[in-house]
């Protein structure tokens, strides 16, 4: 672990860099992943979604968040515009943890609200990039004078018992990134992140909900390709981790809503038979024509199944917001 002071002064914050991820810790859960999610024989062939956002993943993700079709981004958006102050108050937070991006706009609506309430102290960006948490803490320490950056790298399904103590915290889990979870995983993430809450301390939690099947469908097969071109990208990921030698081109895209689990389900389909080289792990795995590699889930939820599954682990629900179309929310939940 590293812990490093990176400037004070009077025209910056002070900025605490901790470091929970060593050099090399991606590949091998990379190497890991891949051995047991494509080359262990009769199991269906499965990634994590981390996978996707190398640098291009993330520019094309960022596209996808400006598609007509692609609604969460902007619906949250819009309920922290109205709500921000609300979530200020209600919270009584002094210090914000945000799980993930630490540099986007929702944050600074978050950040500003706290700040007008006359409650901000401290800003805890959390997220595995550490190139980019970096630049990020630095960014936000010279918008807001006096505010006490602590910013951790770190995996959160490994390191949520390493989030910085004191104060009074509110863990900020923006964006739907919860519905890549999927259940007896949502349920893990919500009982460590409460065993590391005192109580009266929160979580506020962005959720994409269900509706119309079209529009999910639309959402997550949009007519530009863009989410097309995202998805086949961990293919190029691979090919250029593990030496392999994917053909792109040779996988359909496809994001079907599931409706047994209540999750839209995103799909590589291999358009022939064919075996794939992996160098680096000296393997090899076989696709059939028409099989499928998953990359992804993206649960949808009901309001009451949100709070129900909060409730499990102690996090009791205080305040709720959705967009006026209904189409997002965002739950502000205490631990008891």
């Amino acid at each position: 672990m590293e812990m490093a002071w990176t400037g004070w002064g009077l025209e910056r914050s002070p900025v605490r860099v901790e470091v929970h991820v060593r050099p090399g810790d991606a590949r091998r859960a990379l190497h890991l992943e891949v051995l047991a999610g494509l080359c262990e024989e009769g199991r269906p062939k499965e990634l994590s979604p981390k996978w996707l956002y190398d640098e291009r993943g993330s520019q094309l993700f960022d596209e996808i968040t400006r598609l007509p079709e692609y609604y969460p981004t902007r619906r949250e958006r819009e309920i922290l515009l109205a709500h921000a102050g609300d979530i200020a108050r209600a919270s009584g937070a002094d210090t914000l943890m945000e799980l993930g991006s630490g540099s986007s706009e929702k944050t600074r609506l978050l950040l500003n609200a706290m700040r007008r309430a006359g409650t901000l102290r401290r800003f805890v960006p959390f997220d595995v990039s550490e190139t980019f948490l970096r630049q990020a803490a630095q960014t936000v320490a010279g918008e807001y004078p006096g505010l006490y950056v602590h910013a951790v790298v770190g995996d959160f399904e490994r390191h949520l018992g390493r989030l910085p103590t004191g104060g009074r915290r509110l863990v900020a889990f923006l964006g739907g990134t919860i519905g890549n979870l999927k259940p007896a995983e949502r349920a893990r993430f919500y009982a460590e992140l409460a065993e590391g809450l005192e109580p009266g301390e929160g979580l506020l939690l962005g959720t994409d909900l269900l509706k119309d099947r079209e529009r999910l469908f639309a959402a997550y097969n949009d007519s530009a390709g863009v989410t097309a071109e995202f998805n086949r990208n961990v293919l190029k990921v691979l090919n250029r981790e593990l030496g392999a030698d994917f053909e792109p081109e040779t996988f359909e895209h496809l994001a079907p809503f599931d409706e047994e689990n209540g999750w839209v389900e995103m799909r590589l389909i291999s358009t022939r038979a064919q075996t794939v080289r992996l160098p680096v792990l000296e393997r090899y795995v076989n696709f059939a024509e028409g099989e499928v590699l998953r990359t992804e889930v993206s649960c949808k939820f009901r309001l009451e199944q949100v709070e129900e599954e909060l409730a499990r682990a102690g996090l009791r629900l205080v305040e709720r917001w959705t967009d006026a179309a209904g189409d997002f929310a965002l739950s502000l939940a205490l631990k008891r």
